[in-house]
């Protein structure tokens, strides 16, 4: 069943087309993988689909819902999170107060939010940082940080943007570990990712985007060796080793 559906959108920039007439749909409980060059527009497209930007034309439609043009928080609160490329945490805030910002979405009484939040550390591994102020964190922490503070707003969707981008192998194997176990609890996942070591393995299927435009969509060991996606992205490198 789909959950997601991206119609026709375009988004522009003065002269520049960001998206250009895309067409994605996302089944309940798959894991989609967004990759293309930098400037292919992809972050453009999730700010599309959370309310940030308002597409040019095309519609987004979540379940049953025209989202189009919505704002962010109408949309996160009907079931659709998101991280950032650059980590947004309050830095001035703890790790508690950070999350239950998240959690106050639909949980208006303090208490209730609270216990939200500490359930939803204590599913990401920061349970004992709570009391930490976020600005103190490993870039790492605070990109775990960020998805706990997704997480704490009870998404049915959640758009991961470059989660991973920056940290250690180490850093990197626990932050899939998480992904997964995120997608264990029946969350769909659209992420955007650089790292094709990550993206490919947990990906059920993936869509190339270059120049604002979708070139290819499909398994991902079909990606691989698509040879529009090879010469816009991978490389002759990547598909030998795959």
């Amino acid at each position: 069943m789909t959950l997601l559906a991206i119609h026709s959108l375009s988004k522009s920039f003065g002269g520049l087309m960001a998206n250009q007439e895309v067409d994605i749909s996302i089944d309940r409980g798959e894991v989609l993988g967004l990759i293309g060059p930098n400037g292919a527009g992809k972050t453009t497209l999730f700010n599309c689909v959370a309310g940030f930007y308002r597409p040019d034309s095309g519609r987004v439609v979540f379940g049953e819902e025209d989202i189009t043009g919505w704002p962010p928080e109408k949309i996160c609160r009907l079931g659709i999170a998101r991280t950032f490329q650059i980590v947004r945490s309050f830095n001035n805030m703890t790790v508690l107060e950070n999350v239950m910002a998240g959690a106050f979405l639909h949980h208006s009484r303090r208490n209730d939010a609270k216990a939200r939040a500490q359930e939803v550390l204590e599913f990401t591994g920061l349970a004992a940082r709570q009391d930490d102020m976020a600005g103190n964190l490993t870039v790492a922490d605070k990109k775990r940080l960020e998805l706990t503070r997704a997480l704490a707003t009870e998404p049915k969707l959640i758009m991961l943007d470059e989660a991973m981008a920056g940290l250690t192998p180490r850093e990197t194997q626990a932050a899939v570990e998480l992904v997964d176990a995120i997608h264990q609890k029946g969350i769909t996942i659209f992420l955007v990712e650089h790292v094709m070591e990550v993206v490919m393995p947990i990906s059920d299927r993936i869509v190339v985007l270059e120049y604002g435009k979708k070139i290819a969509e499909g398994k991902p060991a079909d990606i691989a060796q698509d040879s529009r996606v090879i010469s816009a992205y991978l490389g002759e490198s990547y598909s030998a080793s795959s």
